[in-house]
This record gives structure tokens, C-alpha cells and sequence, in this order.
């Protein structure tokens, strides 16, 4: 048995999929298989997928379903105890899994294991920022939401479980189509430790017709109301979901969506901002996206401003 499945779903990725898997076939660590599923692409996504021939590509189609949905196919299709996570236009170094097995083998008892990233956006790399000191540190036992308040530890193509994680925390969920990730994270939080590497092992494509950038649709989103209760008792929670809350207020405002923006609002404790998001949040629909428009130029020009951070 393989030390790792690779878990990918893919949904109209005719572009990037060819790329990513190559990243993960070019990994030093080669003990693993790959579990991919066509989630009832409309392009040639397919096409590409079967240009590999590796013994170690397990591959499905059928009907899309969604993301989340899609996910937990992969999973549950899975033959290993370690899952590690893909998405299907994102790609790693080649040193990734050989990284995430050394961290398993650092700390055995362990089910959460995650490494840096770097996003790539309007053309330009940036490496993530992270609320947790690693100077000089190869990998470190975190709290999730204390080290997530700037960027999250975890990402859909940075992170490796052990498959025993989704039995405890459940599965992504299927009703929510934008956001499903940052809502898996936040159960794992709630439950386990994350074992974190600062090494920058995987690269995360923002592309522009990325699904969070809407919140037209308020029951596809992530909330976060079920978790709520654990907010009163965990500072570092309440200040992760108020970030959040945050952004999805920002992109209402400039989406014109008034009740989203009041919904996600009466909840942030003002404290837990800074002092540029909380005149951040006091602006316009046209002033916001004035500034988002500045800094995506800026981004083109190699300079981040974060998400209006």
C-alpha cells in the first residue's frame, strides 16, 4: 500500500490540470497514488487526464456534483491513511511530499500536517503570511486559528490528513458551494493540532473567475452560525471568524448586498480589526472597488497589499 493518495477533483480544468499533475508526478517521494475525478467537466479536461499513463493515476468520471461533493469522492476512494489534498490547477515542488513525510515520521501521533505556500496572482508569486513565529524553526506543533489570522496554515493544496480526520470532523459540505474549505478548517481546528512546515513546498493560482468572489447567494457560502458557541471560550476562534466575517462584508458592500453585509456585521467584535479594515468596512461600494481595482495593479507590479488587510 502506497504512503499517500493524492486526492484531485476536477471540474473544467483543461488548461492547468496537465500542469499540476506533472508537479505531483515529478515528486521525490514516489510512494503514492493518485485518485482523480472528472466531475463532469464540459471542456477537454478528460483529454488531458488521460495523456498520463502512471500506474499510480486511479481515475473516475461521472456527473458533476459539486466541489465539495466532488472531495469527498476522492476520499472515500482513497486506499491510504494519508490523504493528501490537490486542487487541480495549483502545483507543488518537488520536494513536497518527501517534506510532508518527514513531517508525519517528526510527529507520529499526529493527524494534521501542512506546509507553506506561496500565491501566485495577476501574474506575480508572493509568499503567505502567517500569525505564528517559525524563524529559525523547521516545523512546529500550532494552534490553527492563532497561526491563521493573516493566511490560513491550511490549504486545499497544502495539506496532508490522515483519513481518520474526516470520520472525526465530518466531511466538506455539500450545501455550501464557496467557502467549504475554510469551514473543514475550522471543524479540524476546533479538534486537532496542525503540524506546520514554513517551508514553501506548493504554489496557489488565484484565478479571476474564482467562485469566492461572489456572495450573491448567501446560502451556498460559509457562515460559520454552527460554531458560534465555541466562540465565547476560544479568542482566537472568535478573532479567526471575525476576519472572515470581515471579508465576506467587504465583498458584499461591493457586491450591493446590503443584507449580507448587515448579517456578517453585527457579529465582528470591532476589536479584533485593525484600524484599516474598520475604515475599510465604513467605505462605499465605489470606493472599495476602486481599491480593489488599485490593488490588483499594484499585485501586476510585484507589490501585495493582502485582501485588504
Amino acid at each position: 500500500m502506497p504512503k499517500f493518495s493524492v486526492v484531485i477533483s476536477v471540474f473544467n480544468k483543461e488548461k492547468y490540470i496537465a500542469n499540476t499533475l506533472k508537479s505531483v508526478l515529478a515528486q521525490t517521494f514516489t510512494d503514492f497514488e493518485i485518485v482523480i475525478l472528472n466531475d463532469g467537466s464540459t471542456d477537454n479536461s478528460e483529454t488531458e487526464i488521460l495523456k498520463f499513463n502512471d500506474p499510480r493515476i486511479r481515475y473516475f468520471s461521472k456527473e458533476n456534483s459539486g466541489a465539495s461533493a466532488a472531495r469527498n469522492f476522492t476520499i472515500q476512494q482513497a486506499k491510504t491513511d494519508y490523504i493528501a489534498l490537490m486542487d487541480a490547477d495549483d502545483y507543488w515542488y518537488p520536494f513536497y511530499l518527501e517534506e510532508q513525510n518527514r513531517l508525519i515520521s517528526k510527529f507520529p501521533k499526529e493527524s494534521v500536517f501542512a506546509t507553506a505556500t506561496e500565491i501566485k496572482r495577476n501574474g506575480k508569486t508572493f509568499t503567505n503570511s502567517y500569525t505564528i513565529k517559525t524563524f529559525g524553526k523547521d516545523s512546529i506543533l500550532v494552534d490553527y486559528f492563532e497561526a491563521s489570522q493573516l493566511d490560513s496554515i491550511l490549504h486545499s493544496s497544502s495539506t496532508v490528513l490522515k483519513k481518520s480526520v474526516f470520520e472525526d470532523v465530518g466531511w466538506y459540505d455539500p450545501k455550501i458551494k464557496s467557502g467549504e474549505d475554510t469551514d473543514l478548517y475550522v471543524r479540524i481546528g476546533l479538534k486537532h493540532k496542525v503540524v506546520f512546515s514554513p517551508k514553501v513546498c506548493a504554489t496557489y493560482i488565484v484565478r479571476k473567475n474564482s467562485l469566492f468572489k461572489s456572495v450573491r447567494n448567501l446560502d451556498e457560502k460559509a457562515n460559520f452560525e454552527a460554531y458560534e458557541i465555541y466562540e465565547k471560550d476560544n479568542p482566537a476562534l472568535k478573532k479567526f471568524l471575525d476576519l472572515n466575517r470581515y471579508s465576506l462584508c467587504v465583498l458584499a458592500k461591493m457586491e450591493g448586498n446590503h443584507e449580507a453585509f448587515q448579517k456578517n456585521f453585527q457579529k465582528i467584535n470591532q476589536e479584533n480589526l485593525s484600524k484599516k479594515q474598520q475604515f475599510l468596512l465604513r467605505q462605499n461600494k465605489t470606493i472599495l472597488k476602486y481599491l480593489s481595482k488599485t490593488k490588483d495593479n499594484l499585485e501586476k507590479l510585484g507589490l501585495r497589499l493582502g485582501t485588504f488587510k
